[in-house]
């Protein structure tokens, strides 16, 4: 009776990110305008932001990621990436974790390519952040001690929900060029 009633439990926890993550928009009009949003609350969180989204060769903002788990888990959410002013993509960003974990949250992330060819690889498809890439919470003066590893700086800034983590497992992207 236990194994019946646990693993649609897990079924769920697992499924809950992809529910978060629709409420990311389709529209590109309504994903921009999302985005700006994002990049602007990065910015009054910590102003030291300003100069990653001024000196990256690109980024990607995820203006909200849903996640959660028990045991196991997962997190999604939708972005672009984006080179200058010139919008290059949309990205969706899928995760899946092992270990303790209890909750759900909603955040925002940013992922910031230090050089032209950190940039090519995210595009080319190919791209994962592995366990090790640790995420840099954005609070005021958190960017000013950041730096990059592989060509790669993450940003997070929590929205809402509580989660208890001590996990493995790491993101993968998929690109897609806008038409």
């Amino acid at each position: 009776m236990r194994k019946q009633l646990l693993f649609p439990i897990i079924g769920l926890l697992v499924a809950a990110p992809l529910a978060f993550a629709e409420w990311t928009p389709d529209n590109n009009n309504e994903m921009e305008l999302s985005v700006a949003k994002a990049i602007v609350m990065a910015k009054d969180e910590d102003p030291g932001m300003l100069k990653w989204f001024e000196q990256a060769a690109g980024y990607a903002v995820f203006p909200r990621v849903g996640k959660g788990g028990i045991g196991i888990g997962g997190a999604r959410g939708k972005g672009l990436l984006i080179q200058g002013d010139r919008t290059l993509g949309r990205v969706t960003l899928t995760q899946v974790t092992v270990g303790f974990q209890l909750g759900g949250q909603v955040y925002a992330e940013y992922i910031f390519f230090r050089d032209q060819t950190a940039l090519e690889d995210f595009q080319r498809g190919n791209f994962e952040l592995g366990a090790q890439v640790s995420a840099v919470a954005v609070t005021a003066g958190a960017s000013a001690d950041a730096d990059y590893s592989k060509g790669v700086a993450v940003f997070t800034i929590a929205e809402g929900g509580l989660m208890y983590e001590a996990s493995v497992g790491g993101q993968k992207f998929n690109y897609k060029d806008l038409d």
